[in-house]
């Protein structure tokens, strides 16, 4: 065989041999890449994404879409070839697997994790919402979950209201926690509450629950500082005007958060606030409006101006990594509060974009 032929044969079976190897070792990355987006003023898989019932909406044009980061699984091992692949690729990154799944989390966890995140996210978009259109919202303190084995367990349960403790009125879910610490570990603490069925059939209703039951409840010992707790966990339910569902299925996590707002409050207004504007964006937002900052920007800019967006919602904390890496044709519009965000989306419905906040400029 001739040296030449022979030379290649063994440097294509030394590559073949390498890239089997490739495939079959595992190591701890994941991978990050641009998801799709939906338009929170559209239609998903046939229906509204928001629908709203019992009070007047108007009519929207254009997009206001919420973003998404496609990631490897918590249970997929990734292998070399892979990895080497999205260090190379202008849309991926990989990162360890330890930054998406901490302390070992299992796909089950994460999986459960991001729904309940999904599902407050949602709940605090409609509050922020309303509450930037001024519309009232009615908070109430309720039982959020109840801890295995500990006094309470039996005794209450996941969405009770909590009126009082020791006859003392809660306002907020961090009453219940002082409160209940003003005892000793073996003392009797007292909850008025209204029992979660009859809450929630008042909540259908519309009407005020008036009926309240008292509970006694033994506090216990926490490890540790060995203070009284009775083992619940208190938070924050409302009760809304009139009816905003949100329909969207395989989405996790609370990053849609701020576009939801800003449909819920696009519908509720008289004027088109979009102006036909293909707006894309992304953020956290509590009760108060304010939008806290989401991990994998940069993949969320890439696939909204994939999608077709001009103008992108950053939440300020996020906006110097997404500045440093800016789709072309892609605006990135600074914001810290559903407030921000509005104004925002007036200005650009206008075509009044001299003025907006931008990532990247001071």
């Amino acid at each position: 065989m001739p040296r030449r032929t022979a030379t290649m044969l063994a440097s294509t079976l030394m590559l073949f041999a390498l890239l089997c190897a490739g495939v079959f070792i595992k190591v701890p990355y994941s991978e990050m890449s641009p998801g799709p987006t939906v338009n929170t003023l559209g239609d998903s898989r046939g229906e509204p994404v928001l629908s709203i019932s019992g009070r007047k909406s108007y009519p929207t044009s254009g997009h206001l879409n919420m973003t998404t980061v496609r990631v490897t699984g918590a249970d997929y091992p990734m292998n070399l070839v892979e990895a080497v692949y999205g260090w190379l690729a202008d849309d991926n990154i990989v990162v360890p697997h330890e930054n998406l799944y901490p302390n070992g989390k299992t796909e089950k966890e994460s999986t459960q994790e991001n729904a309940e995140e999904f599902s407050q996210s949602q709940e605090s978009a409609k509050v922020a919402a309303l509450k930037q259109l001024g519309i009232p919202v009615t908070a109430r303190v309720v039982v959020s979950s109840v801890v295995k084995a500990s006094p309470a367990e039996g005794r209450l349960h996941a969405g009770d209201l909590i009126r009082a403790v020791d006859g003392t009125p809660v306002k907020e879910p961090g009453d219940v926690a002082k409160l209940v610490t003003r005892h000793k570990p073996g003392e009797p603490v007292e909850f008025t509450i209204v029992p979660e069925p009859a809450a929630a059939a008042a909540e259908k209703t519309g009407v005020e629950p008036t009926e309240t039951s008292k509970v006694t409840i033994n506090a216990g010992k926490a490890e540790g500082d060995g203070h009284a707790i009775v083992g619940i966990r208190a938070g924050t339910d409302h009760t809304f005007p009139f009816t905003i569902d949100i329909k969207l299925a395989d989405v996790g996590g609370p990053s849609a958060g701020l576009m939801f707002a800003l449909g819920i409050v696009d519908k509720l207004t008289p004027e088109d606030l979009t102006g036909g504007k293909f707006i894309a964006g992304t953020g956290t937002i509590d009760d108060s409006g304010k939008v806290g900052p989401i991990g994998g920007i940069q993949m969320k800019t890439i696939g909204a101006r994939q999608a077709g967006a001009e103008y992108f919602l950053t939440p300020a904390d996020n906006c110097a990594s997404a500045a440093s890496h800016v789709p072309d044709g892609l605006t990135l519009v600074k914001v810290s509060t559903i407030d921000d965000a509005t104004k925002a989306l007036e200005k650009i419905g206008k075509g009044d974009t001299a003025g907006l906040p931008r990532c990247g400029t001071s």
